[in-house]
C-alpha cells in the first residue's frame, strides 16, 4: 500500500469512526426545511455486494467511487441522492439484522461528500414492505394487507431510521438530509384511504429520526410514484421530493418496467407533442403538471426539490435535450433543485449507451457533453 493510500484509508477511517462514536455540533449557519439551498446534482446509485462476496475478500470494490463525487465538485453540482435497499444492511427474512460493513460504505459517501462539497440525501428506496420496483417480493405490504403485518413493516421501518439518525447525529444538514421512502404507490384516481396511510407512515418515521435527531432535515417524497404534494404532513417542517418525469411518453421511451397506462402515447417522442388524447405538450404544459400543481404547498412556504428526473437512452436525443431544457426552465423559475437520475447509466450524462450522441472521451468514460452543459446551466 503506498503513502496516498494508506492516508486515504486512515482519513476515511477515522471519519466513519467519527460519524458513528459522537457528535459533531451544528454550526450557527445550519440549515432548515424552511429554506434550503437550490441543490443541483445526481443519483448515485451503489453498488452492494451481498455479504457472501464481501466475507473473507479484501478485493470488494467500495460501494461508491470517488470519481463520482470529485467530477460532480468539478462540474459544479452540490447533491448526490443514495437511493438504499434495507436488503443491503439487513433482510427481507430478518427486520433485525443490521450489518456494520454496509454501514461504513454509507459512511465513507457521506464523507466523501464533505471532502468534495457534496451535500448527501439518504434515500430509503427499499423499505420494510414495500418499493415501487417489485413490490411483490417483499414478505407483507406496508400499504396494504392485514393491519398486524402492516404495523410490523412499518416499526421495522421505524427501527432503521433510529438507527440512521443515531449513526448520523450532529452531521449539519448542510452536509446530510434523510428521504422517508422513495415513490409511494400509484393512484390512478383520488384515494383517501392509500393518502391517510401514508401520512401515517411519514408521520412514524419523522417521530422516530426525531427522538433520535431532533434538527435534522428531512425530505418525503410525493404522492402518486412522488408526482404529487402531500398536504397531510406539512405541520411536520419536511421538504416535499417531486418527479420530473412527465411525459412518461418522453420520459420513459420504451422503458419495459413503466405499466402501460402511464405512457400518454407509445409513438415515437418528439417536442413537443400531442398525445393520444389530443393534448399538447409543451413549457406552458410542464409548468402546469410540475409547478402549478405544487401550489398548495408553495403557497404555505415549503420547500420543493425535484428528487428523481430525466429522460432513458432511447428517446430520441435531441427531443431528450429540448424536453430537459424545458423542465431545467420551469423549475429554475421556482427556485427547485434537481437530482439526475442517474450520473453514469441509460439516463445519465456518462456512459449512456445512447446511439445518437456523439460521446466525448472523458477518464475512461463516455460523456454526453451536450447534455452536461445543459444540466450545468439549468
Amino acid at each position: 500500500m503506498d503513502r496516498r493510500t494508506f492516508l486515504t484509508d486512515l482519513a476515511l477511517s477515522y471519519a466513519a469512526w467519527r460519524l458513528s462514536s459522537g457528535p459533531v455540533l451544528a454550526g450557527p449557519k445550519d440549515i432548515t426545511a424552511s429554506r434550503i439551498p437550490r441543490w443541483r446534482g445526481f443519483n448515485l446509485q451503489g453498488n452492494f455486494p451481498p455479504p457472501e462476496e464481501r466475507h473473507g475478500s479484501t478485493a470488494v470494490p467500495h460501494a461508491y467511487e470517488e470519481f463520482d463525487f470529485a467530477t460532480m465538485a468539478e462540474w459544479g453540482f452540490d447533491f448526490a441522492r443514495l437511493p438504499l435497499s434495507y436488503w443491503v444492511w439487513g433482510s427481507r427474512d430478518d427486520w433485525t439484522l443490521l450489518r456494520e460493513e454496509p454501514l461504513k460504505e454509507i459512511d465513507r459517501a457521506i464523507e466523501l461528500g464533505r471532502q468534495y462539497g457534496i451535500h448527501i440525501n439518504l434515500n430509503f428506496h427499499r423499505i420494510p414492505g414495500y418499493c415501487i420496483n417489485e413490490r411483490n417480493l417483499e414478505p407483507v405490504d406496508l400499504f396494504s394487507g392485514a393491519a398486524a403485518d402492516r404495523d410490523r413493516a412499518l416499526a421495522a421501518g421505524v427501527r432503521y431510521w433510529k438507527a440512521f439518525a443515531r449513526r448520523y447525529k450532529g452531521i449539519p444538514n448542510t452536509r446530510l438530509s434523510f428521504d422517508l421512502i422513495n415513490e409511494p404507490p400509484k393512484m390512478k384516481t383520488p384515494n383517501p384511504d392509500l393518502e391517510s396511510r401514508y401520512v401515517e407512515i411519514c408521520r412514524a418515521l419523522v417521530h422516530g429520526i426525531r427522538e433520535e435527531d431532533p434538527n435534522r432535515l428531512i425530505f418525503a417524497d410525493g404522492l402518486d410514484i412522488g408526482q404529487a404534494p402531500v398536504l397531510g404532513i406539512v405541520d411536520l417542517g419536511l421538504v416535499q421530493c417531486t418527479r420530473g418525469y412527465i411525459p412518461k411518453a418522453v420520459s420513459h421511451y420504451t422503458a419495459n418496467w413503466v405499466p402501460r397506462d402511464e405512457f400518454e402515447s407509445l409513438r415515437l417522442p418528439t417536442w413537443p407533442f400531442k398525445d393520444d388524447e389530443g393534448v399538447l405538450w409543451d413549457r406552458s404544459r410542464l409548468k402546469q403538471v410540475y409547478v402549478d400543481k405544487y401550489r398548495p404547498l408553495i403557497d404555505r412556504k415549503v420547500q420543493i426539490h425535484v428528487g428523481e428526473w430525466g429522460c432513458f437512452n432511447r428517446t430520441p436525443h435531441d427531443v431528450a435535450l429540448a424536453w430537459m431544457k424545458d423542465c431545467l426552465s420551469v423549475w429554475k423559475e421556482a427556485g427547485w433543485g434537481f437530482s439526475l437520475w442517474n450520473l453514469r447509466g441509460s439516463f445519465g450524462v456518462m456512459d449512456s449507451d445512447r446511439t445518437d450522441v456523439r460521446y466525448e472521451p472523458y477518464k475512461g468514460h463516455k460523456l454526453d457533453r451536450k447534455m452536461l452543459e445543459l444540466l450545468r446551466a439549468g
